[in-house]
């Protein structure tokens, strides 16, 4: 079991970071970037519980925030790898969040850590020139999930635990690259050939909620994003590849449809081709885009 674990966590880790958009190097900071590196958003909490803050020089407006959830099958990966840095060059501010993994806690200490990463960053907001009103996430795979929940989510306080228990951990936009939705979903649109068992017992998901997602669907409904969906979410853009082995494209649809349904403004692109990861100049568009219309100055964030 443990090996198979293994393979999957490499298969997930990996096919995260083929979703980082642009080069695959960090880029070089300007001069004058100021840098907060492991900070702990809990104090004396987990070694988990820490992130990454750059903010660009220069500017005396207080900055919109971009906010990055890494992947990796809630067993793995880093907030090391940061794909939202270029965006330091076009006026926003990056915080990069590491979270408690399945091996350390199940759900709901995922979300627990994003909120309370997103009220720290809102508490510290004034110290750092960072719009408070003006926070997007953005996360890929795992990191889509947890993003969705951040958005849906974002008034539900059975999930804020911990301290800056008076500020809100609601988010003003989301950017959601290829997240599961529906764990109790995810086998029956699987790709022939998929590399996951998602009904396992040891699959990722089950690893996640702490049992078979079929035998546990209460619990799935807890972790799941469409659970949440009400007409006071914030916009999301969505994109997903066709052919994606992992977490099948019929996840996003159902997002999408439940948050269109709702009344929430939502933008869905199917990248047509892609697996499980995705880059390349038109995503960087649309991404650049989609900031630039809900975190930009003139945009009155709810």
């Amino acid at each position: 079991m443990r090996a198979m674990l293994l393979k999957l966590l490499l298969v997930f880790t990996c096919a995260a970071a083929l979703a980082q958009p642009g080069p695959r190097s960090a880029p070089k900071l300007a001069a004058g970037t100021k840098v907060l590196r492991d900070v702990a958003y809990v104090t004396n909490g987990h070694e988990r519980q820490k992130l990454d803050l750059f903010v660009p020089p220069g500017e005396t407006n207080p900055l919109p925030l971009i906010i990055w959830v890494h992947g990796g099958a809630w067993m793995g990966g880093s907030k090391d790898q940061c794909p939202a840095l270029p965006y330091l060059q076009k006026g926003y501010a990056v915080a990069s969040i590491n979270y408690r993994l399945s091996q350390h806690a199940i759900f709901p200490a995922q979300i627990e850590d994003c909120k309370a990463a997103v009220r720290w960053l809102r508490a510290h907001a004034k110290e750092n020139n960072l719009a408070p009103n003006r926070f997007a996430v953005w996360g890929a795979s795992a990191g889509g999930h947890l993003v969705a929940l951040l958005g849906t989510a974002g008034e539900v306080n059975t999930f804020d635990a911990g301290e800056n228990l008076d500020v809100p951990s609601r988010v003003q936009a989301v950017v959601d690259f290829f997240g599961p939705t529906d764990l109790t979903k995810m086998a029956k649109d699987s790709l022939p050939g998929s590399h996951i068992d998602h009904n396992a017992p040891d699959a990722p998901e089950a690893q996640l909620i702490g049992g078979a997602v079929q035998n546990n669907k209460g619990k799935c409904d807890r972790a799941n994003p469409i659970t949440y969906v009400t007409k006071h979410n914030p916009p999301f853009l969505i994109m997903h590849g066709n052919k994606d082995d992992i977490v099948p494209h019929q996840q996003s649809e159902l997002l999408r449809d439940a948050l269109q349904k709702a009344g929430v403004p939502v933008t869905f692109k199917i990248i047509e081709g892609a697996g499980h990861g995705f880059g390349g100049p038109e995503v960087d568009r649309q991404v650049s885009a989609f900031f630039e219309q809900h975190l930009k100055p003139n945009v009155i964030s709810k």
